[in-house]
């Protein structure tokens, strides 16, 4: 089975690229994407759903090369199994992360 998404949103930081102990470029970079809607008290309202997403090889090296914080993009990848947890508050909060196929 084969499972693709693709975002388009805003990054939220620099990405930061290191390199494996085998030489092998990985850049992890975080992107918000936003929707605007209507509420039920008729106000407009925005929410923002941020993804971690991590880019291999060349094109890990290109995304650290041209990418910086606020560029738009567009992205196709995986979407990894979520992280979840219990914040401070007693909320169930999740982490969604990317492996990153394209990057435009």
């Amino acid at each position: 089975m084969f499972q693709s998404i693709t975002l388009a949103g805003n990054l939220g930081s620099d990405p930061t690229m290191r390199y494996t102990n085998s030489g092998t470029a990985v850049t992890n970079f975080n992107v918000a994407t936003s929707k605007r809607f209507q509420g039920q008290d008729g106000q407009w309202q925005e929410k923002t759903i941020w993804f971690r997403v991590t880019a291999w090889g060349r094109l890990a090296e290109t995304t650290s090369q041209y990418l910086h914080k606020g560029s738009k993009v567009l992205i196709v990848g995986e979407l990894d199994e979520p992280e979840t947890w219990v914040n401070r508050d007693g909320i169930t909060t999740a982490t969604l992360r990317l492996t990153a196929q394209t990057v435009r």
